[in-house]
C-alpha cells in the first residue's frame, strides 16, 4: 500500500488531538486505536523512549516488534518532563488538544506537575484518561501493575488449574493491557462526546483490574449474582476440561455443538441420531450445560476416528461451528485474511517493508487506515514543537 499525506483527515476521529504520554502497551494500543480512526497523535517520550522501543528481535536499535505494532498512525516528540522547560512545551501542547492520556499512577502525574486540575486550568476542554492498576481509593492503589500481575489478581491463572491445566498459566498474550485499552478507547470518545454537551473535558480513569474483573465476571459471577447466591462462582461450561480443541487422527479442530439442530447433526454423523431423544443429556440445552463435561468428553471419543479434513467437510456441509486450530505460521497464508486484503505490506523509510495487519474495523464513509508507520523516537519532535510558534 502506498501512504498518502493527510489522508487520515478523512477518517472519522479526523480533527481530534490526542496527546499520548502512554507507554509500553496498554495505553499505546489504545491510541493507536485512536489513530486508526483518524486522530492526530502525538506520542510524547522521554528522552530513553518508550521501553517497548527496546523489545525485540528488531532491524534497527529502538525499534522493536512490539513498538512498531502499536505506535502507528502517531508522531513521535522527546520531552524530559522533569525539566521545566520541556514540560512547559507540553503544557503548550495541551493547549491545542483534545485528549490527553497516560499510564502512571497519579500522584506521578501530579508530582511532574500534571495533575488533572493543572491541565484543566490551561485547557477546560481538554479530556484527560488515566489508565493504571488500580482504581483510587482503595488499598492497591499505590500498587504498581503489570500485564501478569492484573491476570493473576482477575483469577486467570487459577480458572486456568480449573479448567484443567496442571499448573496455573497466564494467557500467552498481553491480555489484561489490551482489554484495558479497549476499554480506554470507548471511555475517551465518551468524555469527548460528553464535552459537545457541557463544554467541558473531564478526568477519566480506567483501571486494569477491574477492566479485567468486568471482563471475567461476565461468566464466573454465576450463582454469586444473587444475594443470598443460589450456586457456586463459576461458569461450568467454561470451566469444562474437556472444553479444548478435539484431537483428530491426524491433527486438531475446534468445533462447538451449541444447539439443538447442530447436536442432532452431529449425532447422525456419528450413527448415534436416537440419543436426542433417548439421553436426556443431549435433548436440552438446560441440560446440556448440566452434563457439558461429559458431552464434550463424547464428541472428543468420536473425533478420534477420522482425519481433521472429514470433519472439516462434513460439519461445514451440515452447519455445525467448525475451525481449523491455527498456528501462528498458518495466518500468514490464511485464505481468509488473504480474500479480505487484511494483510498490508506498509513502507517504512528507514525499516523496509512491514507487514501490518489492516486495522479491523472497516466503515463506509470514514475509513480507517494505516496513516504513517511507527516512528522513530523524537522523529516530529521539531516539526510538532515548531507548530506552537506559527
Amino acid at each position: 500500500m502506498s501512504l498518502t499525506e493527510n489522508a487520515n483527515l478523512q477518517g472519522a476521529l479526523a480533527g481530534l488531538r490526542v496527546i499520548d504520554l502512554t507507554g509500553v502497551v496498554l495505553g499505546p494500543y489504545a491510541t493507536q486505536i485512536l489513530g486508526d480512526y483518524g486522530a492526530d497523535v502525538i506520542k510524547i517520550e522521554p528522552p530513553s523512549g518508550d521501553i517497548m522501543r527496546h523489545a525485540g528481535p528488531m532491524k534497527h536499535p529502538g525499534m522493536g516488534h512490539i513498538f512498531i505494532n502499536a505506535n502507528r498512525n502517531k508522531r513521535s516528540v522527546v520531552l524530559d518532563l522533569r525539566q521545566p522547560e520541556q514540560r512547559e512545551q507540553l503544557l503548550a501542547l495541551c493547549k491545542t488538544a483534545d485528549v490527553l492520556t497516560y499510564n502512571i499512577r497519579p500522584a506521578s502525574m501530579a508530582r511532574l506537575g500534571l495533575s488533572f486540575d493543572t491541565l484543566h486550568a490551561i485547557n477546560p476542554r481538554l479530556v484527560v484518561c488515566g489508565a493504571y492498576g488500580y482504581s483510587e481509593g482503595g488499598p492497591y492503589s499505590d500498587w504498581p501493575a503489570y500485564d501478569d500481575l492484573i491476570q493473576g489478581a482477575a483469577c486467570i491463572p487459577w480458572l486456568m488449574t480449573q479448567s484443567g491445566s496442571p499448573e496455573p498459566r497466564y494467557v500467552p498474550a498481553t491480555f489484561a493491557d489490551r482489554v484495558t485499552g479497549l476499554n480506554m478507547v470507548h471511555a475517551v470518545l465518551a468524555a469527548v462526546i460528553a464535552r459537545y454537551r457541557t463544554g467541558l473535558g473531564q478526568h477519566v480513569e480506567v483501571p486494569m483490574f477491574e477492566c479485567l474483573l468486568q471482563f471475567v465476571l461476565g461468566e464466573h459471577l454465576s450463582g454469586e449474582t444473587w444475594q443470598p447466591p443460589i450456586a457456586p462462582m463459576g461458569y461450568t461450561r467454561m470451566l469444562s476440561a474437556n472444553r479444548k480443541p478435539y484431537q483428530t487422527q491426524d491433527g486438531y479442530i475446534c468445533a462447538l455443538m451449541y444447539n439443538d439442530a447442530h447436536w442432532q447433526a452431529f449425532l447422525k454423523l456419528v450413527g448415534q441420531p436416537d440419543l436426542f431423544q433417548t439421553d436426556a443429556r443431549f435433548s436440552t440445552h438446560v441440560e446440556r450445560l448440566k452434563h457439558i463435561d461429559a458431552l464434550y468428553a463424547f464428541v472428543g471419543e468420536h473425533m478420534r476416528a477420522r482425519t481433521s479434513a472429514e470433519w472439516m467437510k462434513d460439519f461445514t456441509t451440515h452447519d455445525i461451528p467448525v475451525m481449523p486450530m491455527m498456528k501462528l505460521d498458518d495466518l500468514l497464508t490464511d485464505p481468509h485474511l488473504a480474500a479480505t486484503q487484511a494483510w498490508l505490506d506498509v513502507p517504512h523509510p528507514f525499516e523496509g517493508m512491514l507487514r501490518q495487519l489492516r486495522p479491523p474495523v472497516r466503515m463506509s464513509d470514514t475509513p480507517t487506515g494505516v496513516w504513517r508507520p511507527a516512528p522513530r523516537l523524537g522523529e516530529h519532535t521539531e516539526e510538532v514543537l515548531n507548530s506552537l510558534t506559527t
